[in-house]
């Protein structure tokens, strides 16, 4: 994690603000991923570049819990809570408006980091309405558009690369 440059993050954030939000999410989040939370909040990053199922993609920057902020985290989470599948956190966007989560689905205490594609993405509503799809099979097809990452916050940060 020492070769990573994080830079124009918004003011620092307390341990007990990240894990409001986190609550507010029904979740716990890592305590790696709150000590990077704290100290750049909203930050930008280098190097930025991680795999996707043998794709490149960009890691964007974190969330802010700058409630000011359009990229505030419960913001984005509410803006896109149609569509993300269940359990799937938002903590950062790539510059496409994809977004890097955290995953409980069957990680409660250990989320793993995930890359959502919007790409594609329909509101479960929408396909339970449309395609007569049970909210089971809705929520399945959302979880098409989640890929893999790294297996904790800090691994994800050392998978990044120029």
């Amino acid at each position: 994690m020492s070769n990573i440059n994080w830079r124009s993050w918004d003011e620092p954030v307390t341990k007990n603000e990240v894990e409001n939000v986190g609550e507010k999410l029904g979740v716990k989040f890592p305590l790696d991923y709150i000590e990077v939370a704290m100290d750049y909040n909203g930050a930008h990053v280098s190097p930025e570049l991680f795999q996707v199922e043998g794709k490149e993609k960009v890691f964007g920057t974190l969330l802010t819990y700058d409630v000011e902020d359009d990229e505030h985290i419960l913001e984005v989470f509410n803006d896109y809570q149609d569509t993300l599948p269940k359990k799937l956190i938002p903590f950062a966007f790539d510059p496409s408006g994809n977004l890097i989560c955290f995953d409980y689905k069957d990680h409660e205490d250990n989320p793993i980091v995930v890359f959502w594609e919007h790409e594609n993405a329909w509101e479960k509503e929408m396909l339970i309405e449309k395609e007569g799809l049970t909210e089971e099979q809705a929520e399945e097809r959302a979880r098409e558009n989640v890929f893999y990452v790294a297996t904790t916050f800090t691994e994800f940060l050392d998978k990044l690369h120029d």
